[in-house]
C-alpha cells in the first residue's frame, strides 16, 4: 500500500491600505502615479535627522479588519525595525511589528488567523537589461500583513482550494470594509503561501515559502505543483532535499523555482523603534463604535440573501463579488417586493444581464451606469412574468434597455413584441402554417406527437415572436383532430 502524504497550507498576505498619505509621512499615497519619485520626502527617503509620524487611519483599518474577522484588538501595540540591506529599503531597516501585532488571533473562510500587523511598504525596483532603477513613490505606504495558522489537509486539491478561497474572501473583507482596493494585478494585494508535506498529519514538514501570485488561480496552481515536487521527494526517499527555502512561481512554466534560503526571525535583528511612541490602542480608540459602524461583510450578506429572497447560491456569489450588481439587484427585489418575482429577476441578471454589459466592466466590478433603471426592470420581469412577454422578447427588451434605459412598455410597443394571446388573430398565423406544411401535419396525425413543435417554432417566428406558445399549442391540436 502507497504511502499517504499530507499537505500543510499557511498564508502571508500583505494588502496596500487606502489612505490619504504614506504610513509614516504626509507624501501621497497614490498607487496609480506613473512618474516616479515624485511622492517621496526625506522621511520616506531615510535622510539623517528625518522623523516618522504614525498614520492613524492605517492604524484605524487594521483594527477594523481585526473586528471584521473577530480577531482580538491588541491594548499595548509597538513598531519594531526589521533590519535588511536591499535597495528598496532605504533605512537599511523596515518599520513593522514583531511581538505586539495590532490584531491576534480570528477567523475567515475555513483558516484560523495568527495575526494581522502593520508595516512600511517597499519602494518599487526596475529592472531594465543590465541596469535596475529604484521608484520610491511606493515606498512607505501602509502595508497590512496577515498570517494564518498552517492547516493540514489531506491531499493537495484541498490545500490549493482552501488558499484561494480564503484570499478570495479576504479580498471581498477589504472591499466591503473600503480599506484597501486590494487590486491583486497592481501588486495592492499579494499573496505567499507556506507549504509543507508530511507522512503524520501531526507533525509538519520542512517548510517552502512560495512568492509571486499576483492571481487566485496562481495560488491554486503553485500549491498542487508545490505539493506534488515536495511529495514526489518523499516517494524517491529524498525528502532531505527539501530544503527550508523562498522559491518564486513562474506564470509562464507554470512551476516553482528557489529563490534563496529562507530567514528566520533571528536573522532580521528586530527590535522596538525608538523613534515611534508605544500605542495604547484601547485608549486612542473607541472599538465598540467602530465595530458597531462597520459594513456588512460578505458572509452577514449571504445570509441576508438567502433568507430574504431564497435565490440560488450562485446568484448570491454574483452579487457578493460585485458589490455594485449586489446594490442595483436590492434596489429591483423593494421594487418588485414578492420571492417569486425576484427569484425570475435574479435568473435573468445573472443569466442575460451581466453577459449584456461584461464590455463595460470597472476594477472587475459592473459600471453601474450601464445597468437600467431598477423600476424599469423590475416592470419587464412583471411582464414576463404574467405572460404579456415571452422570453425571446424579454431578453430583446432587456438588450434595449441596458443600452437606451427607455421605458420596456415603450419598446415592446414600438416593436410589435408584446406576447399574442388572442386567439382569432392567431388562427389565421396557425392556418397558413398547416397549409405550407403538409409533411409536418402527416407526421403528427401519424402518431409523432413532437412533430407539432416544429409548426409551433414556425408560427412563432411568423408572428416575430411574439406568439403565445401555450395559445399556439391549443389552437394546433384543436385545428389537427
Amino acid at each position: 500500500m502507497a504511502n499517504k502524504y499530507y499537505p500543510t497550507i499557511g498564508l502571508e498576505i500583505h494588502a496596500e491600505l487606502k489612505t490619504q498619505t504614506k504610513m509614516f509621512c504626509g507624501c501621497k499615497n497614490n498607487p496609480d502615479e506613473e512618474k516616479p519619485n515624485v511622492n517621496i520626502c526625506p522621511v520616506c527617503m531615510a535622510h539623517p535627522g528625518a522623523l516618522p509620524v504614525i498614520n492613524k487611519k492605517a492604524i484605524e483599518n487594521v483594527i477594523k479588519v481585526g473586528l471584521a474577522i473577530n480577531g482580538e484588538i491588541a491594548d499595548f501595540s509597538e513598531f519594531d525595525r526589521k533590519n535588511y540591506f536591499y535597495p528598496d529599503i532605504p533605512k537599511g531597516y523596515q518599520i513593522s511589528q514583531y511581538k505586539f501585532p495590532i490584531v491576534s488571533g480570528g477567523h475567515l473562510a475555513g483558516m484560523d488567523v495568527t495575526r494581522v500587523h502593520l508595516e512600511e511598504d517597499t519602494a518599487n525596483n526596475k529592472h531594465f537589461s543590465d541596469y535596475s532603477l529604484v521608484d520610491f513613490n511606493r515606498g512607505g505606504v501602509p502595508l497590512m500583513e496577515l498570517v494564518t495558522e498552517p492547516h493540514t489537509l489531506e491531499n493537495a486539491e484541498e490545500a490549493a482550494k482552501l488558499a484561494s478561497n480564503f484570499a478570495k474572501e479576504l479580498q471581498l473583507v477589504l472591499w466591503y470594509l473600503s480599506v484597501s482596493e486590494a487590486n491583486m494585478e497592481k501588486g495592492e494585494m499579494r499573496v505567499e503561501a507556506n507549504i509543507s508535506v508530511s507522512k503524520d498529519p501531526k507533525v509538519l514538514g520542512t517548510k517552502v515559502e512560495v512568492k509571486n501570485l499576483n492571481s487566485f488561480r496562481s495560488v491554486e496552481r503553485a500549491v498542487l505543483f508545490e505539493v506534488d515536487r515536495m511529495t514526489k521527494l518523499w516517494e524517491e526517499g529524498k525528502e532531505s532535499e527539501i530544503v527550508q527555502e523562498t522559491r518564486g512561481w513562474d506564470e509562464g512554466k507554470q512551476k516553482t523555482f528557489s529563490q534563496r534560503k529562507k530567514e528566520g526571525s533571528a536573522d532580521y535583528r528586530y527590535f522596538p523603534d525608538p523613534d515611534l511612541p508605544k500605542m495604547k490602542l484601547h485608549e486612542a480608540f473607541d472599538l465598540e463604535k467602530i465595530k458597531k459602524e462597520l459594513a456588512e461583510l460578505p458572509a452577514e450578506k449571504r445570509a441576508r440573501y438567502k433568507k430574504d429572497f431564497d435565490i440560488k447560491n450562485e446568484d448570491i456569489e454574483s452579487y457578493i463579488n460585485d458589490p455594485a450588481l449586489g446594490s442595483w439587484f436590492e434596489d429591483v427585489a423593494k421594487v418588485l417586493n414578492n420571492k417569486e418575482l425576484i427569484k425570475l429577476a435574479s435568473n435573468y441578471i445573472t443569466n442575460d444581464l451581466i453577459g449584456l454589459i461584461k464590455t463595460v466592466l470597472i476594477k472587475g466590478w459592473v459600471d453601474s451606469s450601464r445597468l437600467p433603471p431598477a423600476n424599469y426592470f423590475a416592470k419587464l420581469i412583471n411582464m414576463n412574468y404574467e405572460s404579456k412577454l415571452n422570453s425571446a422578447s424579454t431578453k430583446k427588451i432587456l438588450s434595449g434597455l441596458v443600452t437606451t434605459h427607455e421605458d420596456p412598455e415603450k419598446i415592446a410597443t414600438e416593436e410589435g413584441l408584446f406576447q399574442q394571446s388572442d386567439e382569432g388573430t392567431l388562427k389565421i398565423i396557425v392556418q397558413k402554417a398547416i397549409k405550407e406544411n403538409p409533411e409536418v401535419v402527416m407526421a403528427y396525425k401519424g402518431g409523432k406527437e413532437n412533430a407539432i413543435m416544429s409548426l409551433v417554432g414556425k408560427i412563432i417566428k411568423e408572428s416575430n415572436g411574439s406568439a403565445n406558445p401555450q395559445i399556439v399549442i391549443k389552437l394546433l391540436k384543436e385545428m389537427l383532430k
